[in-house]
């Protein structure tokens, strides 16, 4: 007897399409906001040195308490709040929609933003309903009330900085959603070493706040660790469905000692948040290229077809994301990283090259 991935897979699954991840071997990538600055090389012999001693034949301490406690320590985390570590911040997402996906369960967030919670929550059974933004890029606040009011959501998700257009929402916003919420709002600072304003001082004024945020951006994108915050009993619920050992030791110890030497990444961010005002001055510059304001470590940027720009810059030898199909706000927008000084004028150079060969056409 055959059976075929129709029979088995539920609907919403067979009609997804996988997060795709292009190659980038052989290009300057400006794709994914990593950091481009490696630890430097008396800090790489260190840490080789800290994991070669990591006793990868055991399991990983289910408690994480060292980790745990250098997040508080290092990271601003309130008194009073409990912390919950992650497989990075994607499995974070994963396990709050998992949690709150009771029958019927919506979940409200503005659009576009990052693709994760409109994937996360449909894989965990739940609706989940995209209010746009405004045409600023602003949150349409009436909106957002409105869709809050009709669905009564179990999860407010809002990205701050937001992923893909950069910028922060205004924190009279923020406040106003968090005031009528009727369940709990998540604000996502994945970029809060570049935007320097946060949330998580605000976690004992609000019991249906949670922060999540991830060492990602900051430098360790390889180790996967994200992190969120928020009152005891909700850190207590989410942690029911965090799968046993989900970091690993060799994450651990690595993210140990990156939190121990912070201040070389936060030097890093700093130099980062200085590039990413000369690299939008330059864009700005450039013909028939419009920027937007940013406060992450990405410039979401418009152009006159970013399909064909996306690809000629790829063909120059640059790799940067093309977002002009993602929602009818982005049409014809790039996003961005911004990475090293040198990269940074590859990647100028790229762009005035496919720029000039759409217009020659």
């Amino acid at each position: 007897m055959s059976v075929s991935p129709q029979d088995l897979i539920r609907p919403e699954v067979l009609a997804m399409a996988g997060y795709h991840v292009p190659s980038a071997a052989g290009l300057v990538k400006l794709d994914a906001m990593e950091n481009p600055y490696p630890l430097p090389p008396e800090l790489q012999r260190a840490l080789a040195e800290r994991l070669a001693a990591v006793a990868i034949n055991r399991y990983p301490a289910p408690s994480y308490t060292r980790l745990k406690a250098l997040v508080r320590e290092k990271l601003g985390v309130p008194a009073g709040a409990e912390v919950l570590l992650g497989n990075g911040s994607d499995e974070l997402i994963t396990m709050m929609s998992v949690a709150t996906a009771k029958p019927g369960a919506t979940v409200v967030a503005p659009a576009p933003s990052f693709v994760m919670y409109d994937l996360s929550t449909r894989l965990a059974g739940a609706t989940y309903v995209p209010v746009p933004l405004a045409a600023d890029l602003s949150l349409d606040l009436p909106a957002m009330l409105a869709a809050i009011e009709r669905h009564r959501p179990a999860l407010v998700w809002l990205a701050y900085p937001n992923n893909p257009t950069g910028n922060c929402f205004a924190r009279a916003d923020v406040e106003a959603i968090l005031a009528v919420a009727p369940g709990l709002v998540v604000l996502d600072e994945a970029y809060q070493p570049f935007a320097l304003d946060s949330w998580m001082d605000a976690l004992p004024a609000h019991d249906n706040l949670v922060v999540m945020r991830t060492v990602s951006k900051l430098g360790l994108a390889g180790i996967r660790i994200g992190y969120m915050a928020a009152a005891p009993r909700w850190i207590a619920e989410f942690d029911k469905v965090r799968p046993p050992y989900n970091v690993s030791v060799l994450d651990e110890a690595a993210a140990e000692f990156a939190l121990e030497h912070l201040d070389v990444l936060l030097a890093q961010a700093a130099r980062l948040r200085e590039d990413r005002g000369h690299l939008a001055a330059a864009l700005a510059a450039l013909p028939g290229v419009a920027v937007f304001p940013s406060r992450a470590n990405f410039l979401l940027v418009r152009v006159p077809d970013s399909t064909a720009v996306a690809a000629g810059m790829r063909e120059r030898g640059v790799l940067i994301k093309d977002v002009g199909r993602m929602h009818p706000l982005l049409a014809g927008c790039l996003r961005l990283t911004v990475g090293t000084p040198d990269e940074n004028a590859a990647m100028l150079d790229a762009l005035r090259g496919a720029l000039a060969a759409r217009a020659g056409r």
